[in-house]
């Protein structure tokens, strides 16, 4: 029985270190983390702790930085050394919860770290994935405004920016008239109030819902906005809330001030949350490949932010697409497009800084759809007179609106939306209070949010498994005469990121691809590219001692073929250097 005991435990070892991996890594504590609640800054703390502690041979967490005010800014690196050490493979980056009130990137950057670290050693293709590439992830860059959100009265809007104090209203004080939540519900919704020559009346199918009248029609409500009282007697009501700038226009490239891009920041990386990550991703310049969450609306974005910045080259664009279009199948109902396009203008965005000055191809997601399928208004023919257009769009809109109080009625049973009840209020006098409460939209329903998660871990893996995949087909060696070889060689790269982006190439963003011949007795001579192997021809690459320079790196789905002259004999080692392509050697014999 002893021995049979022991030859199981060799098996077993023989496993863990084909891995790559200490055995403790196998049989350490396990940690079960959930995903059907979001997690404040604190169990965020405690669960990347936990993480780290149990898999100390793949994980790293470190605080790269401090909150306005106070928190811990955490980044997990999550690397197998065994594999290489973590620079020298390409990188994959993420980042989530930049604005306070978009919290659900936090939970889907931590379920991919859980995902990882949970199925190394159990899955193929996380295994391979830990293997072969390094993570960088920040799960949430705002965690101030994040537990403002979670634990304090918000509305699923704000708040949006940091807590640096800001004057919103430009009166000299900051920060000192937001929203108040008068019912106590912990949620600032919305206040309206009866008028009998108001802009509004009851939907007549639900009277909790107000639609607009028609011109001439006399309606019975006004709207007076969220619920909130004049807190500085300026006459004005929720005028300047927490913070009030945007993190994400404050990055260094394409930056605009504030009278161009409202909410940049009097300079770029200005706060100190952005500062931290700016720095994060600096020191890591293996980094090939990010993403970014926000919410909502289920789109996988792509650069640029701004017309002014044109397009991308083609070559670049042919990655996005490939990488984008096998989102929309993985992210069902999820649009690829392009922000400037699409959806709006952007300056100081971290998409355009990652991409432009980086050569970082970057993927920023808008989380979670609308709960209910909006109707889809059919084609209309230039005969049909706009009135009809007009009330046409006010149908489908009202219709609309009735489907998202079906959903919030049984659906969610009513757990997201607040009933109108009557309030005195000090400057309004009788009003109603009511409407959707802070978790009622742009975050997904707990029931939903694992799935959330999951499918968007499964694009990020994508994405990451589609970086640079570098590999030696080939290093044949032919003895010219003497001590004078040519070696041919040829470098595959199977995935459609390139080692280098076309932008990194034509902006010169960050040093090329390196081939060096190593060896005691090894002296690189002359080498050039082969442009055409049947007519055996070549164009000449200036050499460096023993390194040449590769401008272009390796395209994605293709090779790269050289041909060196080398002075020498017995062993030489080759070694193909990319900063974001990875670290691959090869070994010849010249004789």
């Amino acid at each position: 029985m002893r021995a049979h005991i022991k030859t199981y435990g060799l098996l077993i070892g023989a496993i863990v270190l084909a891995w790559g991996l200490h055995p403790g890594v196998l049989f350490s504590e396990e940690v079960s983390l959930s995903f059907d609640h979001f997690y404040s800054h604190a169990e965020l703390t405690k669960s990347l702790q936990a993480l780290a502690k149990a898999y100390p041979q793949l994980a790293t967490l470190q605080s790269i930085g401090k909150s306005f005010a106070g928190r811990d800014i955490w980044a997990i690196i999550l690397n197998n050394p065994k594999t290489g050490p973590a620079e020298r493979k390409p990188g994959y980056y993420m980042d989530g919860n930049i604005h306070g009130n978009e919290i659900q990137g936090t939970e889907v950057a931590l379920y991919t770290v859980y995902y990882l670290l949970k199925n190394y050693g159990k899955t193929d293709t996380a295994t391979r994935l830990l293997n072969e590439r390094a993570y960088y992830i920040v799960p949430t860059m705002n965690p101030d405004s994040r537990d403002w959100y979670i634990n304090k009265p918000s509305d699923p809007d704000s708040p949006r920016s940091g807590l640096v104090p800001y004057d919103d209203d430009r009166d000299g004080v900051t920060d000192e008239d937001g929203p108040d939540d008068l019912d106590g519900d912990g949620s600032f919704t919305m206040m309206r109030k009866k008028e009998p020559n108001g802009m509004y009346k009851p939907h007549p199918d639900d009277p909790r819902i107000l639609v607009p009248v028609k011109p001439g029609e006399k309606g019975e409500y006004i709207l007076l906005g969220e619920e909130g009282i004049d807190n500085d007697g300026d006459g004005l009501i929720n005028e300047d809330g927490p913070g009030g700038y945007d993190m994400n226009r404050n990055y260094g490239f394409n930056w605009q001030p504030d009278y161009v891009q409202m909410g940049a920041g009097p300079y770029p990386f200005c706060w100190p949350e952005t500062k931290a990550v700016k720095d994060f991703i600096l020191a890591h310049p293996n980094i090939a490949g990010a993403q970014n969450f926000h919410n909502y609306g289920g789109m996988i974005l792509r650069g640029p932010g701004a017309k002014n910045l044109g397009d991308f080259s083609p070559a670049d664009r042919s990655v996005y697409d490939y990488v984008g279009k096998k989102g929309e199948k993985i992210l069902p109902r999820y649009r690829y497009i392009t922000i400037y396009k699409d959806m709006y203008t952007v300056y100081g965005g971290s998409i355009d800084f990652l991409y432009s000055t980086l050569g970082i191809f970057t993927f920023t997601n808008e989380l979670d759809l609308d709960p209910v399928e909006q109707p889809t208004p059919r084609r209309r023919g230039a005969e049909e007179q706009e009135a009809e257009e007009e009330e046409g769009r006010m149908m489908m809109f009202q219709a609309g609106r009735l489907e998202v109080m079906v959903y919030h009625d049984l659906v969610l049973m009513g757990e997201q939306w607040a009933n109108w009840k009557p309030y005195k209020h000090p400057l309004y006098g009788d009003v109603e209070i009511g409407g959707i409460k802070k978790f009622g939209e742009r975050v997904p329903p707990l029931f939903r949010l694992a799935e959330t998660c999951h499918r968007n871990a499964a694009f990020c893996l994508y994405h990451a498994d589609q970086l640079a995949r570098l590999e030696f087909e080939k290093a044949e060696v032919t003895k010219i005469k003497g001590d004078l070889y040519q070696v041919d060689i040829t470098i595959g790269n199977s995935r459609v990121t390139p080692s280098l982006a076309a932008v990194t190439a034509q902006k010169k963003l960050h040093r090329p691809d390196m081939l060096t011949v190593a060896g005691s007795r090894a002296e690189l001579v002359a080498a050039g590219q082969i442009v055409d192997r049947f007519r055996n021809l070549t164009r000449k690459i200036e050499t460096h001692k023993n390194t040449l320079w590769v401008e272009n790196g390796v395209p994605g789905f293709g090779r790269l073929e050289l041909r060196l002259m080398v002075k020498g004999g017995g062993q030489a080692e080759l070694v193909y250097d990319s900063l974001k392509g990875g670290y691959k050697t090869k070994s010849v014999l010249l004789q």
